[in-house]
């Protein structure tokens, strides 16, 4: 067999059996040193036939002198393998044995350190990548944004991204999705308008990026934006972006709007199913999620352990403790889907809520790995509720003992006590919680508005149109008192007179946002509000009054669910 039909027969090779067969030919042909014909099986055995680069490993080694190409195809090899770091270990070698790296080098070591998450010997890269002149490679450059994003450090990223001659759309989308990772969402939209700006095309990665920072944000009309820029520039809808865009609407309140984008995505995977049912147990439409999830159960995708939590969650939230608890049970007896402790956690919430407190209690007790604090915390929630006095102040103790570093606990603990008016046990706490834990997380609104984000904080005096946001909550305070509103002061942790602790309340962030949207948007539209933490018992009421108020309805989304407001009733039926 001439080298002609051998590298022909090398490229026809879908098993390895087969390529290890025209290697003993080139054994017996003494053809091994033939620099082209090796090349190539190293290739095919590193690259084109995934999980045999240790066999490309044995070839190479055999090598008397290899050529660059075939150092760079191993170092591919391992780059794509189970094991990276030996990419990063061949990338040195090939240093020492004076073969000079060039920008594929780079490219297949810098993936290696990507996979690795090895910021130590991708800034040794980087280092050297300045010192051969390789730092107006496009690609080499994108490399290292993509390492940096990789690890969490965006500020060197954008360094890279700011200093690049040339940029391309691989450039722009690394950096936008890198933002979006990192919690940088402000960035990554910031970032994308100037993709805009400069006319580059996104990528359904970049798009989907963007989709997920404007369900993060609650900014429906920006999302509704992104999705009409699929269709006018003719982008087809795969499972990654139609997912995307699904938990987008599904996060903006638009349930309508993503089960249209669920229902057009050809070939659903347990990803875009578990998607869909969560948007429904979020809103509490628990009927809707069991009808999905029956559906799915009927498909090809099975159900795995995030399905179930969704599942178990839309039961919580929807009073269905019946169902919940038969879902959970077929977990194991169905799916041979051992539970974890967020299963245990929809259970005892799903418990919690129904107001069964001593069975959740109980369950607790019995579950057959150790609940962790964030179980005990939901049942300290339904004390509070229920009026379990004694059993609220055991698990107090309990939960301070479990986790004494957490403001949330302290913050919780406190709202127990002053619900029962003992108020020196909640001065007790805030001592704890002042000597023993970081600062509290304070809490934000956001609103968006004409494709801007607004972010409010508690008593916010920073935002431009201050005096008409502040005049905007003494009108609302004025008629809300008008239909004879009284301020729900309890959940008030300061032992302040009652004024204090009414003016307290109506500076919180959702009454800002809320009073924003009511200057800048026309009557009659929805108020869509996403907030950080849970809403309080006396906004909770205001909202549901502002609704009937200013004939609005008013969507927020607080760290637990949704609450659509509408002339005076909210979805949650007033427990969340």
């Amino acid at each position: 067999m001439d080298q002609a039909s051998l590298l022909a027969a090398i490229k026809r090779c879908t098993r390895v059996r087969e390529l290890r067969a025209i290697h003993a030919h080139m054994v017996r042909a003494n053809l091994t040193q033939e620099t082209f014909l090796t090349s190539k099986l190293i290739e095919s055995s590193a690259v084109t036939l995934p999980g045999h680069v240790s066999y490309a490993h044995r070839i190479f080694s055999s090598i008397l002198h290899p050529n660059p190409f075939m150092w760079n195809t191993i170092i591919r090899g391992y780059s794509i393998s189970d094991s990276p770091i030996t990419a990063i270990t061949f990338y040195r070698d090939m240093s020492l044995c004076g073969i000079s790296p060039n920008s594929y080098t780079f490219g297949f070591a810098l993936k290696a350190c990507c996979k690795l998450l090895r910021l130590f010997e991708g800034q040794e890269l980087h280092s050297q990548i300045v010192k051969v002149g390789l730092d107006f490679e496009t690609q080499v450059l994108n490399g290292l944004i993509k390492l940096y994003t990789s690890c969490g450090c965006m500020d060197y990223a954008r360094d890279v991204f700011d200093e690049m001659p040339e940029r391309d759309s691989a450039s722009w989308s690394t950096m936008v999705s890198g933002y979006a990772q990192n919690g940088q969402a402000v960035e990554a939209l910031e970032l994308f308008r100037e993709i805009q700006a400069e006319d580059v095309r996104s990528d359904v990665f970049t798009l989907a990026s963007v989709a997920g920072v404007c369900g993060e944000f609650g900014a429906l009309e920006l999302g509704k934006w992104v999705h009409s820029y699929v269709g006018k520039k003719g982008i087809k809808i795969d499972l990654v972006l139609g997912t995307a865009l699904v938990g987008m609407y599904s996060k903006c309140g638009s349930l309508d709007n993503a089960l249209k984008v669920f229902e057009g995505i050809p070939e659903r995977d347990v990803t875009a199913w578990s998607t869909m049912i969560a948007g429904y147990a979020v809103h509490g439409q628990g009927e809707k999620a069991l009808q999905l999830f029956d559906a799915m159960k009927g498909s090809k995708p099975m159900p795995n352990s995030i399905t179930f939590t969704s599942v178990l969650s839309a039961c919580s939230h929807s009073g269905l403790v019946e169902k919940g608890h038969q879902i959970f049970n077929t977990m194991w007896t169905e799916y041979k889907i051992t539970p974890q402790i967020e299963h245990y956690g929809c259970m005892v919430d799903l418990f919690c809520r129904a107001g069964m407190v001593d069975h959740a209690h109980k369950f607790i007790q019995t579950m057959p790995i150790e609940p962790n604090v964030v179980l005990w915390r939901t049942l300290l929630g339904a004390c509070k509720a229920h009026g379990y006095k004694d059993l609220a102040d055991h698990i107090s103790r309990k939960i301070l003992k479990l986790d004494p570093t957490s403001p949330e606990n302290y913050v919780l603990v406190s709202n127990v006590y002053a619900s029962l008016g003992r108020w020196s046990s909640v001065s007790q706490v805030r001592s704890l919680m002042k000597d023993k834990t970081p600062k509290k997380q304070h809490g934000w609104s956001f609103i968006e508005i004409n494709f801007m984000v607004h972010k409010f904080t508690i008593g916010d005096e920073s935002h431009p149109e201050r005096e008409k946001i502040y005049g905007m909550l003494q009108q609302m305070a004025t008629k809300l008192k008008q239909v004879g509103h009284v301020a729900s002061t309890v959940d008030v942790l300061h032992d302040i007179d009652e004024e204090e602790k009414q003016y307290a309340l109506g500076l919180h962030s959702e009454r800002l946002a809320i009073a924003y949207g009511l200057l800048h948007t026309p009557d009659g539209l929805p108020i869509r509000i996403v907030k950080n933490l849970r809403v309080c018992r006396d906004c909770h009421e205001v909202i549901k009054l502002i609704s009937e108020v200013y004939n609005r309805e008013i969507i927020v989304r607080d760290r637990v669910r949704f609450h659509h407001f509408r002339e005076r009733v909210c979805s949650c039926n007033d427990y969340w």
